[in-house]
């Protein structure tokens, strides 16, 4: 069925906003499935890894950690020159860098090598995801952002529920012209980066005001609504990109975020090889073990958004979510030596971890005005996404000193209660709720 008919009946801006959540999301869904599959695919290829290039547990965190040594150093900067040449033109040099850099991830024969492509991705990636939810506010207004980011974010699980199935073939291309197997995952997998990259400035428009793809009505009226709500914004709020340092509730907002994607990362790059412990299972039957979780995980990322957006709550959305998360962990690290109480530990984890990031990206543009929402939201994913860093580091170091991984597990668990404890105590704006 065409848009115009599906968009036929409603209020113009609403209209507008339909036809772009249908012709935008999809494409940028698609473009961070890719991202997010080049950024974990170390975690399917990690016990070939180790045994190829000789990498300790702890030499093997520490790799696929430093991607995000490399995606800190230029996070805020990307944005900011986002927000001045435009979203087509930006997103599309990301995609095209980071897809040959993960191409490139072929050429690692020792720790020090691997160590080092992995921060040249983390800095090729640096700016994607801070300038998507960017993007997302030049086009939706807070009415339906959370809604509207948890759609985009579902590329999260979806790129590991089709990434260890995906994954399985290439990695038992092993030998094949004389290549390992995780070399074949790398040179594969980075390929449509390249191609979305290139499409990128053909498929995105940088404004509603310059969408030929939306009637004259519809670009004056969601112009109209998204301009209102930037003067407000603006009038409460300063737009020096230097406000987002000045900001406490920012950097509060940058530890949450760190706390987050602790427990993200810890967990996703270390999933298939505790399933594979315990299960004993490999290939196709450890893929489908490993994506399991995320199913149930991307209906409620989509229920919890749409709830948030029509109470317009978010703090204690997201508050509810992580203690949801914390306590799938804590089931998991119980029943370490047990698949099914694994699996469901694992499952309530991602319900309601997964469901953490739809609601948060809602507050940051809330804080901040002008340039320094471009700042300020690349500065809580830069500093945030060190968390990603850490996550993987300590799950190795514990996995090696006590030769399991319920402590890890049990630390991921409190850093997700910290977040809960530090969102708590933040006073957030007045938007934030519904109107009344």
């Amino acid at each position: 069925m065409p848009i115009a008919a599906l968009a036929g009946g409603l209020p113009p801006a609403q209209a507008a906003v339909l036809r772009a959540r249908r012709r935008l999301i999809p494409f940028l869904f698609l473009s961070y499935v890719v991202a997010y599959l080049d950024r974990v695919n170390i975690g399917f290829a990690a016990k070939t890894l180790q045994r190829d290039l000789g990498l300790s547990e702890s030499d093997y965190g520490l790799a696929a950690g430093s991607f995000f040594v490399g995606y800190l150093l230029l996070e805020v900067p990307s944005n900011l020159v986002m927000a001045r040449v435009g979203a087509r033109i930006w997103i599309s040099r990301i995609m095209v860098t980071w897809g040959l850099v993960s191409m490139a991830m072929f050429f690692a024969n020792d720790k020090w090598s691997l160590v080092g492509l992995r921060v040249l991705l983390g800095a090729a990636e640096a700016g994607f995801f801070p300038g998507v939810v960017l993007y997302l506010t030049y086009w939706f207004p807070a009415r339906e952002r959370a809604k509207t980011i948890a759609l985009f974010m579902l590329a999260v699980p979806i790129s590991v529920v089709i990434g260890a199935p995906l994954s399985a073939p290439l990695l038992a291309l092993d030998g094949t012209l004389g290549l390992r197997g995780w070399q074949w995952l790398f040179l594969i997998e980075g390929i449509p980066a390249v191609l979305l990259g290139v499409l990128t400035p053909f498929w995105l428009t940088d404004r509603p005001e310059h969408a030929k793809w939306l009637t004259e009505t519809e670009r004056q009226s969601l112009a109209h609504e998204l301009a209102a709500e930037r003067r407000q914004r603006d009038s409460q709020h300063p737009g020096s990109p230097f406000a987002a340092l000045k900001n406490g509730r920012v950097l509060a907002l940058c530890l949450v975020y760190f706390m987050n994607t602790m427990a993200t990362y810890g967990i996703f790059l270390w999933l298939p090889r505790i399933i594979e412990d315990v299960s004993g299972h490999t290939g196709l039957r450890l893929a489908l073990l490993t994506a399991a979780p995320l199913v149930v995980a991307l209906v409620t990322m989509v229920l919890v958004g749409a709830h948030s957006d029509r109470s317009g709550e978010r703090k204690w959305h997201t508050i509810a979510c992580a203690l949801t998360g914390a306590a799938g962990l804590v089931v998991a690290a119980s029943f370490q030596h047990h698949l099914l109480g694994l699996m469901l530990g694992f499952t309530l984890c991602q319900v309601g971890q997964r469901s953490v990031a739809a609601v948060f990206w809602s507050i940051p543009p809330t804080l901040l005005g002008g340039t320094a929402a471009a700042a300020g939201i690349a500065l809580i994913n830069s500093i945030g996404n060190l968390g990603g860093a850490f996550g993987p580091a300590v799950m190795g170091w514990l996995r090696q000193a006590t030769q399991g991984f319920g402590a890890g597990l049990l630390v991921l668990a409190g850093a997700l209660c910290v977040l809960a404890a530090i969102l708590a105590s933040l006073r957030l704006p007045r938007e934030e709720r519904k109107a009344e």
